[in-house]
């Protein structure tokens, strides 16, 4: 096997000490609040160490790796991009681009084990579909199979990751990684260590668990190997484990699924009901929380978070926000309210690949048909009286979105809709609704809904989405889920609601969306025009290009009847007066941005 650094040696090898780094967290005190414990409250409860895999993706699981896991960079509450704990990103040159990662010195999984390039490299195997052999392998039911032997794929996708196609340039001590870029790419700096985790899921874990590896230095090592020499058949085995391996719903049997390189453990999960974070005293980073005990507990429906506030169950929630909840927040003792607008919008999305009312096989393949179908359907969404109903109560200046990928305040907003043709939608329209759907030969369309049916908003809001669309002739039927989370893009549905949570100001951002098997994309939305257009995005560092292109995705989109945006989500953060040092971010993690600020009287 080829050495890739000095095996054995990294913990005592001598690293590169970061400076210039500003760690959050970092402090004197290392004693932090002995015995202190805060209990959240959240409306979706965790399920995979592994938010980069499409059916990891998920806030719920982000919050929890994020307080587990230092990073490379991370944003403040004003969008800031700071230097985080893990080390440093440098940019070492232009032409062509090359990107420098280099842990600290302190880096260290939880068992020991150095963070270093073998658990970034694994990432950007991960990430850049450069090693798989299929373009997915889930069963009829959209359920994620193992990769028979030999047969390769990852359940990922990123932006940048796919620029990078030589592996990586790896330092002795394998402290530090360098990629090179075959393109420009403007987002270079947020494209690996941001947000969850700073370098991937554990290398020599996955080694371990995928491979029989228990070594963790020669387990590196044959990740290392498996990826240069692109090993098929060790490389099934490490995709089947990163894929689903870091899965789990309550406390884990296999300890290594809890290993972890920042600040906090989990000590503790009660399936569906709540996940308990303690201060790992072994931890060698600098980040110093200033609470010992963290349970975050679980719950969907709003107002039950807010009488779990008023019973003391719960120190900090940022539940749905709804005019019932803000009333009900607002008439409890000793409570602070931040209310706000946060980055996250409601949308409506079709399904295009799952033999439904949406899908041109429906039709015999009639691409014109099904579209006037799609385009039927988002004439009956109600989104004005949606608006009315439910959002200007908590925010009287709200108004529709209109835009997929730029907030209202964007400076490209207002030239986006100008030209996007989605004033088509401003108003429900059921005549004509009526007319495509005779003009497609469509009668009385079948359309299984998915949404969250704990949560009160979308509950309302599916009422009365099902309510419009059923006077055009759609049959609309609910399948709201408690878990619907885990049914994104599995094919059991034809229309989707759910909200898009941001995690960067990266102008690439859109990509993960609509681009075919990205990791977002869970329509099954495919459009080679619109493909094109992302693919110059990536590599166009001209503003006035990007916003044209940017113009150009948005009209696409609405050709092609993909869905319809609703609205800004409204942000709603509660805390008593046990808890101090909170704010929230537009961007996820949301209000865990600075959990390390935390404090408790």
């Amino acid at each position: 096997m080829k050495k890739h650094f000095i095996a054995g040696s990294l913990a005592a090898a001598t690293a590169i000490v970061v400076t210039g780094c500003t760690p959050p967290g970092g402090t004197d005190d290392k004693s932090g609040s002995d015995g202190s414990v805060l209990n959240i409250g959240w409306n979706e409860a965790f399920r995979s160490m592994n938010d980069m895999t499409m059916d990891g993706n998920a806030v719920a699981n982000t919050i929890v790796a994020y307080m587990s896991n230092d990073n490379f960079k991370y944003y403040d509450d004003e969008l800031e991009l700071h230097d985080g704990a893990l080390g440093e990103v440098e940019k070492v040159s232009e032409d062509p681009l090359k990107v420098k990662y280099t842990f600290g010195e302190d880096a260290n999984w939880s068992d020991g084990t150095p963070v270093d390039a073998a658990d970034l490299a694994l990432t950007w195997a991960a990430r850049s579909q450069h090693f798989n052999t299929v373009d997915d392998n889930r069963d009829d039911d959209g359920t994620l199979q193992d990769n028979p032997d030999g047969t390769v794929f990852f359940d990922s996708s990123a932006v940048g990751a796919p620029l990078i196609d030589d592996f990586p340039e790896i330092s002795e001590d394998g402290k530090s990684l360098t990629f090179t870029y075959s393109k420009p790419f403007a987002d270079w700096e947020t494209e690996f260590g941001l947000g969850a985790y700073g370098s991937g899921v554990p290398a020599h874990i996955v080694a371990k668990n995928a491979l029989g590896t228990t070594d963790p230095q020669e387990g590196k090592e044959a990740i290392l190997d498996a990826i240069e020499s692109n090993d098929k058949t060790a490389l099934s085995k490490i995709s089947n484990f990163w894929n689903t391996g870091f899965d789990f719903t309550s406390m884990p049997e296999n300890k290594d699924l809890l290993v972890h390189n920042g600040p906090y453990e989990i000590t503790d999960f009660e399936e569906g009901q709540y996940l308990t974070l303690s201060r790992d005293e072994d931890y060698t980073g600098p980040v110093e929380p200033k609470i010992d005990t963290v349970t975050i507990r679980y719950n969907g429906d709003p107002m039950a978070m807010v009488q779990a506030i008023e019973n003391g169950e719960v120190d900090l929630t940022q539940p749905q926000s709804t005019a019932d909840v803000l009333s009900a927040a607002e008439k409890l003792q000793d409570v602070s309210i931040l209310p706000g607008e946060d980055a996250t919008f409601e949308h409506v999305d079709l399904t295009f690949d799952n033999n439904g009312p949406f899908d041109p096989a429906s039709y015999g393949g009639d691409e014109d048909a099904a579209l006037k179908v799609r385009q039927a359907f988002l004439k009956t969404l109600p989104r004005q009286e949606i608006i009315d109903r439910l959002i200007k109560p908590l925010n009287k200046e709200a108004e529709v979105r209109d835009s997929f990928n730029q907030a209202p305040d964007s400076p490209l907003y207002d030239d986006i809709v100008a030209e996007s043709g989605i004033s088509e939608y401003d108003e429900v329209d059921i005549d004509g609704a009526k007319k495509l759907l005779d003009e497609a030969g469509a009668e009385a369309p079948s359309v299984r809904f998915l949404y969250d049916n704990t949560n009160a908003r979308r509950s309302q809001l599916f009422a009365l989405i099902k309510e419009s669309a059923e006077k055009a002739g759609f049959k609309v039927e609910d399948a709201g889920d408690v878990n619907w989370g885990t049914r994104l893009g599995d094919g059991t549905y034809d229309a989707s609601l759910f909200g898009w949570a941001l995690s960067t100001t990266a102008v690439t951002e859109s990509d993960s969306y609509y681009r075919k098997g990205a990791l977002n994309n869970y329509s099954g939305y495919d459009n080679k025009d619109l493909t094109k257009t992302l693919d110059e995005m990536l590599v166009t560092i001209d503003p006035d290009k990007q916003a044209s292109l940017a113009e150009d995705v948005e009209k696409q989109l609405v050709d092609d009847a993909f869905g319809l945006p609703l609205f800004q989500h409204p942000s709603l953060t509660i805390h008593g007066d046990k808890v101090s040092n909170v704010s929230t971010t537009t961007l996820d993690p949301s209000m865990f941005w600075n959990y390390w600020e935390w404090e408790t009287n």
